[in-house]
C-alpha cells in the first residue's frame, strides 16, 4: 500500500512541475493605489491556493474548538449525572462487578 501511495505521490509532482513549466509567463497583479505585482502565473495560483487552504483551515478551527467546549461540557453533565446516580439510595451497586 505504502507503494502505490509513493507512485501517486511522484506522478503528481510530475503532473504539477509540468502544470509550473507550462505556466511560467509573467503576469501582472495589479493592487490598488498603483500598486502592481508582476510574477509567473503559476506561482501567484499556487500562492492564492495557499492563501485559500489556510483561510478555510482558520474558519474550520473555530467550529472545532466550539464543538470541544461543547463536548466537554456534556461529559461533565453525563459525569455528574452518574455521580448522582450513583450515590441515590437503592441505586444498584455497580462497583461489585456480575
Amino acid at each position: 500500500m505504502k507503494t502505490i501511495y509513493w507512485i501517486l505521490r511522484l506522478v503528481l509532482v510530475i503532473l504539477l512541475t509540468g502544470f509550473f513549466i507550462k505556466n511560467a509567463d509573467p503576469v501582472n497583479i495589479r493592487f490598488y493605489l498603483g500598486y502592481e505585482w508582476t510574477a509567473p502565473l503559476a506561482l501567484i495560483m499556487l500562492l492564492f491556493f495557499v492563501v485559500g487552504v489556510v483561510m478555510g483551515l482558520l474558519i474550520l478551527f473555530g467550529s472545532i474548538f466550539r464543538l470541544r467546549r461543547e463536548l466537554a461540557a456534556f461529559r461533565r453533565t453525563q459525569s455528574r449525572r452518574l455521580e448522582a446516580d450513583l450515590t441515590t439510595p437503592g441505586a444498584p451497586d455497580l462497583s461489585s462487578g456480575p
